[in-house]
């Protein structure tokens, strides 16, 4: 994943990195009051109704959503060893090489040199292992 990056930003403009920057935060704070103002309606409109209680501000919605957060989902968010702890030696191998963004164009070399031959005389092995 670090040579995709590496591969994308050598495209990108330091201008345009700041740009698409300033964008994620704009549509994070954008998100996040979306969010607030989500709970805080959805609240407002069925719980006093539903079950007497008080109308929230807001801070209050966000607050909520905190806490939610804290109460019912795990710390950290995850990260790549958390998930990668249960897969195995050979899987791990195998999301390394398709992270490999250099070799495509081997591969592309390859196939148009020697792909349909070698696809062609598996394919017959495995008949002829079939019979």
């Amino acid at each position: 994943m670090e040579q995709y990056f590496k591969h994308k930003i050598r495209t990108k403009s330091v201008g345009e990195i700041i740009g698409w920057v300033i964008f994620g935060i704009i549509c994070a704070i954008a998100l996040g009051l979306l969010l607030g103002f989500g709970i805080m309606w959805l609240w407002n409109w069925l719980m006093p109704e539903l079950f007497g209680l008080a109308t929230i501000t807001y801070w209050q919605a966000i607050g909520m959503f905190v806490l939610a957060k804290i109460l019912f989902s795990s710390f950290g968010g995850g990260g790549s060893n958390s998930k990668d702890k249960w897969k195995s030696k050979k899987q791990r191998n195998q999301d390394e090489c398709r992270d490999d963004f250099s070799k495509w164009k081997l591969y592309d070399k390859f196939w148009q040199e020697e792909g349909e031959k070698a696809y062609n005389d598996y394919v017959n092995k495995k008949l002829t292992e079939e019979e």
